[in-house]
């Protein structure tokens, strides 16, 4: 197949030494809007080509990224050298990221990733590297549960109530399945630190180091994908879904973000090693985050179910730690955005486990450049339990929030017309589609009582 670059000597030098360590096969994988990564599959010594952009696509339609045209031009995926991965699970493919671009050179309008670097040459000419750092939650479970009406964790130590977040048996019970995720993390240098058993049963939450945003959002990809892999090999099943039952708590993947100097690498967030001694830049980005929450949660919640994560409290009662109100605080975790004592970066606690990490990390690095750029100071801190306080809250539905998306001037700023498009009309069926059906909840509450 015809390439868009000519082929590389060194890359055909990489080739074989792939080759010689057991590699048999090469993917350069794009994302969809949903965040799954697609690619084609070339063998090993097709390689040279593949980095030369001999793969292409009509990805309009393919995991619902915009509607399927047969008359579209191709795009092609340019993989990104640098994110070279061989895959722990399976040695026999290196794994490389991907931009979709039209001819080599222009990004495709719907490429998550391209959009993403768009606002990292923003910061760059304002000054900074944006950094990111995600806490990714999940549920891993066996596969007879699809069959009930309740997830089976992996855990055999029983109910742990109210909660078994942090619960030593319970993370032990599912070691078999977490030790296979902490070597492939080692071996892909994730910089893991933490793991830990969450708030719902079967819940599991993985801390890696931060990085340039990009590349967290590679991680992340990568990491979804580890995961689902290393489930199947343990006979389990895992879920991203924000919010399984109602009985259980959601997943969240927190985002913290921060600003480094180009000039000194310092971060630019806090002023010194003190608790709160946060710099006039960093309220100045919250401000601009909070101006634009409700656009922003359109991609950081970006499914019907999401919005079953965003309330006050669980099924039972329980609080929910999910945000509702569009607000920040210092360690108060019932905030949409914090500033943690122990790190010098803004956690949006908002962001749920069905993002695409690009679409939402670029809208809320935008929002808050636009912060710094205007000056938006947040107002006061809140350090009572934000629910039940008068301000304004999060939209409530996927509907309001792709609304709010669509009539935020900086959304036309971030994203090219045609995603703008594509994926509010996707959105907006979606949240269709979910409220078609009537269910046996309702004809139970309603059919003879009206």
């Amino acid at each position: 197949m015809d390439t868009i670059n000519s082929i590389d000597s060194s890359h055909e030098e990489l080739g074989r030494k792939l080759a010689a360590q057991g590699v048999e096969y090469a993917m350069a994988a794009w994302i969809d809007v949903v965040g799954r990564p697609k690619s084609k599959i070339v063998p090993i010594d097709h390689l040279p080509n593949m980095l030369a952009g001999s793969e292409r696509y009509t990805p309009r339609g393919m995991g619902g990224i915009g509607h399927m045209d047969p008359v579209e031009e191709e795009v092609v995926a340019v993989p990104d050298i640098d994110s070279m991965k061989i895959l722990p699970w399976d040695r026999r493919f290196v794994w490389f990221t991907a931009d979709m671009m039209f001819g080599g050179v222009r990004p495709f309008a719907l490429c998550p990733r391209s959009a993403l670097k768009k606002q990292v040459a923003a910061a760059a000419d304002m000054g900074y590297v944006p950094q990111l750092g995600i806490e990714p939650e999940f549920y891993a479970f066996k596969p007879e549960s699809l069959e009930g009406d309740r997830l089976i964790p992996i855990s055999r130590s029983g109910e742990v109530k109210p909660s078994p977040a942090y619960d030593v048996e319970s993370a032990l019970d599912a070691m078999p399945f977490l030790n296979r995720m902490t070597r492939y993390m080692d071996e892909l240098g994730f910089g893991l630190f933490s793991f830990d058993a969450e708030g719902g049963e079967g819940q599991y939450e993985f801390d890696f180091a931060h990085a340039p945003i990009v590349e967290t959002a590679d991680r992340l990809t990568l990491f979804r994908l580890m995961a689902r892999q290393a489930a199947k090999e343990e006979g389990l099943l895992v879920t991203f879904m924000p919010k399984p039952y109602s009985n259980l708590w959601g997943s969240g993947a927190h985002f913290n973000m921060s600003l480094e100097h180009i000039d000194t690498g310092k971060n630019a967030f806090r002023a010194s090693d003190q608790r709160n001694d946060w710099t006039e830049e960093t309220y100045f980005f919250v401000g601009g985050i909070l101006k634009h929450a409700a656009a922003l949660t359109a991609l950081a919640n970006p499914t019907t179910n999401s919005y079953r994560r965003l309330v006050p409290r669980l099924a039972d009662g329980e609080i929910s730690w999910a945000p509702t109100a569009i607000s920040y605080g210092f360690n108060n975790r019932s905030c949409m955005l914090r500033l943690p004592h122990n790190r010098p970066a803004i956690e949006n606690r908002a962001v749920d486990s069905a993002a695409n990490t690009y679409h939402a990390a670029a809208f809320m690095l935008a929002a808050g450049l636009e912060g710094i750029r205007d000056r938006i100071h947040p107002g006061d801190p809140m350090e009572s339990l934000s629910y039940d306080a008068s301000v304004n809250s999060l939209p409530r539905t996927l509907l309001e929030a792709i609304e709010a998306f669509q009539k935020d001037p900086l959304t036309q700023e971030v994203f090219e017309p045609a995603f703008i498009r594509d994926y509010s009309e996707m959105k907006a069926h979606e949240w269709e589609i979910d409220h078609l059906d009537v269910t046996d909840r309702e004809r139970a509450k309603y059919l003879l009582n009206i």
